[in-house]
């Protein structure tokens, strides 16, 4: 079984069901028009330890953080604003009162910087390992909203920033180096809220979305949901410090966001993002119409068979 196989089952099954007025499964976000031309999003994410965390290598406070974080990346990809979050928790006895004291503060200093309210969630016991799920809620006018599916042929693709420190990060902590800067920015991943919205005003921007599973699977997410293909050209993968190419497209859990842009705008876009960030857009390839993912090196087509993290 697949993640996406299973969540394909999933929307077969309740195919015949009512939306309510949701946009269907698809997307980082589910989006709700509401009035005044706005609409609200809806994402939630699971964290298990063993499978997303160790313990034994992140602090309380950073998993608080990171838990908060990964979903308001989420709200970004889609041109939102995050506003409201609920919390559920799973505790083994292990977990004591100072463990979770410490997970919330952790979880309040990075609602507080980005104004997000928790406004309700769960809490209970576990037989073994602690599990995390929250929801978050944002809001964006729906002529903002960046979705998977509107990548075009022609289009420039674009990732805000480099890949694979989160990747590298990864294997320090398996190999006990706890206090690498690679290290330290795995447990401490950074939402592109503020870009994400800039982003969602643009109108040369059309499909947009955050890298969690890596490059190499999430572009794939555009390219199915659009009809598309992709020319990725391997010289212009921005890696990260201390990291490599492979890590860089199927490391994961980077958090930037990839977004594929009109042509024609594509140069002022990037100009305007570094000016207004400090930190350029980064070119890595284009959207085809032959609906295959081709890895060109200096032009050429190199056969490589890679994918970031699978959930099964």
């Amino acid at each position: 079984m697949t993640e996406f196989g299973f969540i394909d089952k999933i929307c077969a099954r309740f195919a015949e069901l009512p939306l309510n007025g949701f946009e269907g499964i698809g997307d980082d976000c589910a989006v709700l028009p509401v009035a005044d031309g706005d609409a609200l999003l809806f994402t939630a994410d699971l964290l298990n330890e063993g499978v997303h965390f160790l313990r034994r290598a992140t602090s309380a406070r950073e998993l608080g953080g990171k838990a908060l974080a990964v979903n308001l990346s989420d709200i970004a990809a889609m041109g939102g604003r995050p506003v409201a979050t609920l919390l559920s928790l799973a505790l083994p006895p292990d977990a004591g009162e100072t463990w979770a004291e410490e997970f919330m503060e952790g979880y309040r200093a990075l609602s507080e910087r980005y104004g997000v309210a928790l406004v309700g969630g769960d809490t209970t016991r576990s037989g073994q390992g602690i599990t995390i799920n929250v929801t978050a809620i944002g809001r964006a006018p729906l002529s903002c909203i960046k979705r998977r599916s509107a990548a075009r042929p022609g289009d420039v693709l674009f990732t805000t920033g480099a890949l694979g420190a989160s990747g590298a990060g990864l294997r320090d902590l398996l190999a006990g180096r706890l206090d690498t800067p690679a290290a330290v920015e795995h447990r401490n991943p950074r939402p592109q809220v503020e870009e994400g919205l800039w982003l969602g005003m643009r109108r040369e921007v059309h499909a947009m979305m955050d890298l969690s599973d890596g490059l190499a699977s999430d572009l794939r997410h555009i390219l199915d949901r659009s009809g598309v293909g992709a020319e990725v050209l391997l010289e212009r993968v921005p890696v990260a410090e201390g990291s490599d190419l492979q890590t860089a497209a199927c490391g994961g859990e980077d958090y930037k966001l990839l977004l594929t842009a009109d042509a024609e705008g594509a140069g002022q876009l990037a100009d305007e993002f570094l000016k207004r960030f400090g930190s350029p857009l980064h070119p890595l390839g284009r959207i085809t119409g032959t609906r295959e993912l081709v890895w060109l090196q200096n032009g050429n087509p190199v056969p490589l068979d890679w994918h970031g993290f699978t959930h099964y």
